[in-house]
């Protein structure tokens, strides 16, 4: 009988509240650079992404306001659970994310937390145009009728 780790499952946090409030552009996958026990909490799935967004500072790329809760079996050196997080990105994408963000009206979103096949944090971003009212409506309606189709073919 194999002991279970409490780190073997499948993390795949989104951001549901940004498809709501925001139309897609452009997605790009970031790698994250964390610290410490962030890693191992992350795994656990304590990762928030509701309040998160991105801006460029000096020509990089950084997330703000990404909730990683405290590790909960660490004890002295935990990590501060919504600093700045650097995303790595090659200088390509961040040349061509950073002249787009310049544009009125757009801004860079996060869309989902994953670890990929080797084992490493990723951020998918969005580069995102935010809705009209008549727009999140539309959402709401497209939401409710899959909804009840959904019931009608049970």
């Amino acid at each position: 009988m194999t002991k279970k780790s409490r780190f073997e499952k499948i993390i795949n946090i989104k951001n549901k509240k940004a498809s709501f409030e925001f139309e897609f552009l452009d997605k790009y996958v970031a790698g994250v650079s964390l610290r410490g026990t962030e890693i191992k909490s992350l795994r656990e799935g304590k990762v928030s992404l509701t309040e998160a967004y991105c801006y460029f500072r000096k020509g990089e790329l950084f997330i703000k306001q990404m909730h990683i809760a405290p590790y909960s079996l660490a004890v002295h050196y935990n990590h501060d659970p919504v600093r700045e997080r650097k995303l790595l990105l090659n200088r390509q994408e961040l040349n061509k994310l950073e002249a787009k963000f310049s544009e009125k009206g757009l801004s860079i979103v996060p869309v989902r937390v994953f670890i990929n096949d080797r084992g490493l944090a990723k951020v998918e971003i969005a580069l995102a145009k935010g809705k009209k009212t008549h727009d999140k409506r539309q959402s709401i309606k497209e939401k409710d009728a899959k909804r009840d189709l959904q019931r009608m073919a049970y």
